[in-house]
């Protein structure tokens, strides 16, 4: 029954099955009820109160209601709601089903949706603003519309993906664009979206380009290439015509090597790409094998602690204020060759071991110029070496069905995907199971057999730090770390199985569990600084404004892992901070190892002084050590709030810590 209720009466549903959302997707929501008004009726149930709880449309009461609060729609609002009624399972039934049954919309049917709105009059912006969407994605839309008319019908008809589409719109030709899809409808090799952003965006190739040297001048011309050369032009800058040909025996010669390589490595198989890397798309559904560096010989581990020597020899010479300019030149020059050295010895291609490599296969790039290169990682197509062809069905008492009631190796890879989406959708709706064993794979994978079955893709390694076998072994946050780790009950480990092993973590406390997930994810982090450049992560300094860390708890500038390596400006710049020019001058006639030991002295507090001076020496950091306040929305920032990660149990941590 169709009725319309006062928007204060209608509140969520325990039952209702959507327990989790996407912020922008709610906002953009939010801005298209606010244009336009409720579109889909809510689907709801009589409860307790005269209240009426939402079983379908949970998203849809939280933007009015978020509408409501805003002033935008009164609390009294009337809301068109479908009234259900039957027993609790029936009702969650039809709010699994009212989730469920979507489809989304077809991005060429969203391009000329967004067309047709802006023909009628709206600008950009209008649709970004009554969508709730970026003016950035309707743009984006609209490209789609320009595209070349047999484009975007592939694009409708799904015959080529978005990203294809995006890729023929990296040009507005729409002529070009044609040319390059019809040369491409009878292409016997891969076609990727990098494919075809080459092909539309070079009208010709340079006698330079990685493909035009791997084929070759001889070999272009004799397959009825075209080549033009204007009056200075040379063979690396003439320019070749015929793109799509180039293409054809580019990939031809790329597949030559292949197979001559995957022979002489004895590899299962090696697939060629025209591009300088292996993009996500072509290892998609694989999985990568173990495999070691080639192991150092003796000779080699001798010549590289005699370059490590040398390096801290030379660096010497910058870290002295005294050296003079032409000391300084040479000895940069110097380093610039041993680190060259040492990278040759230290990037060792990995060994694949002999029993792998009949199941094994890798992929070969094309450098930059122009030679096909392996690339040092292997994968496998299964995650486990089965053999092919026909798998026996085995009955439930064990014993092998008769011969001829076999199932196709296809068959059952059908049905194990199906059956993998049935535990899928139910693990979906149990958030509580899928934190558990998300942790639980996590931790697991440190003594995992790579040879055993895998239940799911989930990855969280150790991210390693850019200096090799370094450990700040006396940094309080350091210590915390390996003492936090330490006091993890790790009691599940002893199951034999992962099984076993899971149902015993499940068993652990809820405190034992959220340790263990604040120690698998924090062990993720990258290394990061707060400057610009290479070092730069800003999600670190949202999450560091988020826990309000104060980095000086945690670490203080000593002479061994500060002063002593920078110039002497920055370590009177330092002093200045702290204490002003009257500490700058007391120290400024030091020699640079008694100046170090003086700062580490001063900023660790341990000085006579005023105690201003005291306070703000004990809190001075380098700016880059520092969490950078970020901008972080307001509901991050309350949710922050809560005491488990508020400042004072950050600071209770560091001083139980120090």
């Amino acid at each position: 029954m169709i009725q319309s209720i006062p928007l204060k009466k209608l509140v969520p549903s325990p039952r209702n099955v959507r327990k989790s959302s996407d912020v922008l997707a709610d906002l953009q929501l939010r801005a298209d009820i606010a244009a336009r008004g409720l579109l889909q009726n809510l689907v709801v149930r009589k409860g307790k109160r005269g209240k009426f709880e939402v079983e379908a449309g949970g998203r849809r009461l939280a933007a009015l209601q978020a509408l409501a609060e805003e002033g935008t729609l009164h609390e009294n609002h009337e809301v068109t709601c479908l009234v259900i009624e039957g027993e609790e399972s029936e009702v969650r039934e039809a709010s699994l089903a009212e989730n469920f049954q979507r489809l989304a919309m077809n991005p060429a049917d969203e391009a000329q949706a967004f067309a047709s709105i802006i023909d009628a009059g709206a600008t950009v912006e209008d649709v970004a603003r009554r969508f709730g969407l970026t003016v950035r994605f309707v743009e984006g839309r609209l490209r789609l519309a320009s595209l070349a008319p047999c484009v975007f019908e592939a694009l409708a008809e799904g015959t080529i993906t978005l990203d294809m589409a995006k890729a023929y719109g990296a040009i507005s030709d729409v002529e070009r664009q044609a040319h390059v899809y019809a040369e491409l409808q009878d292409a016997w090799y891969q076609i990727t979206p990098d494919t075809i952003r080459r092909m539309v965006l070079d009208a010709t190739v340079r006698g330079s380009d990685p493909r035009a040297v791997l084929v070759g001048r001889d070999a272009y011309l004799t397959a009825g290439g075209r080549i033009e050369r204007e009056l200075f032009d040379d063979d690396a800058s003439e320019s070749w015509i015929d793109v799509a040909l180039l293409e054809d025996l580019a990939h031809k010669a790329m597949e030559e090597a292949a197979e001559k390589v995957a022979i002489e490595y004895g590899l299962a198989w090696v697939r060629p790409t025209l591009g300088t890397y292996v993009s996500h798309d072509l290892v998609e559904g694989m999985s990568r094998l173990p495999c070691e560096p080639a192991p150092m010989t003796e000779q080699e581990a001798q010549e590289l602690g005699e370059l490590e020597a040398d390096y801290d020899r030379v660096a010497a010479v910058l870290e002295d204020e005294d050296s003079d300019e032409d000391e300084v030149a040479k000895a940069e020059r110097e380093l610039v060759v041993i680190d060259r050295a040492m990278r040759a010895l230290n990037d060792r291609p990995p060994v694949l071991a002999d029993e792998l490599k009949s199941k094994a296969g890798a992929f070969l790039v094309l450098s930059r110029n122009g030679e096909p290169t392996l690339v040092p990682q292997y994968y496998t197509e299964t995650e486990v070496f089965a053999d092919e062809g026909v798998v026996e069905a085995i009955e439930e008492s064990g014993a092998a069905k008769p011969k001829g009631s076999s199932l196709s190796q296809r068959l059952l890879d059908e049905l194990a995907m199906q059956r993998r989406d049935i535990l899928a959708i139910h693990l979906a709706n149990d958030p509580a199971l899928a934190l558990d064993f998300m942790v639980f794979t996590l931790a697991d994978a440190d003594g995992h057999d790579w040879r055993a079955k895998k239940a799911s893709t989930l990855v969280g390694s150790v991210a390693s730090g850019p200096v090799t076998g370094f450990e700040a072994k006396d940094a309080p946050a350091s210590a915390a770390l390996a003492e936090f780790a330490g006091s993890l009950d790790e009691s599940w480990r002893a199951g034999t199985s992962d099984v076993e092993r899971f149902a015993n973590f499940r068993a652990l406390s809820d405190e034992a569990r959220s340790a263990w997930l604040g120690h698998v994810v924090s062990r993720t982090l990258i290394a990061s600084l707060a400057c610009e450049g290479e070092r730069s992560v800003p999600m670190h300094e949202t999450l560091g404004s988020l826990l309000d860390i104060e980095t000086a708890h945690w670490w203080r500038p000593t002479a061994a892992n500060y002063f002593d390596r920078v110039a002497k400006a920055r370590t009177l710049e330092a002093l200045d901070a702290a204490g002003g020019p009257e500490l700058v001058s007391r120290y400024a006639g030091s020699k640079k190892a008694e100046l170090a030991s003086a700062a580490e002295r001063i900023f660790s507090g341990n000085f006579i002084g005023e105690a201003e001076v005291k306070e703000r020496a004990q809190a001075w950091v380098p700016a880059i050590m520092r969490f950078t306040d970020a901008d972080v929305p307001a509901e991050m920032e309350e949710a922050a709030s809560d005491e488990t990660v508020s400042g004072e149990v950050t600071d209770e941590i560091a001083e139980q810590a120090a």
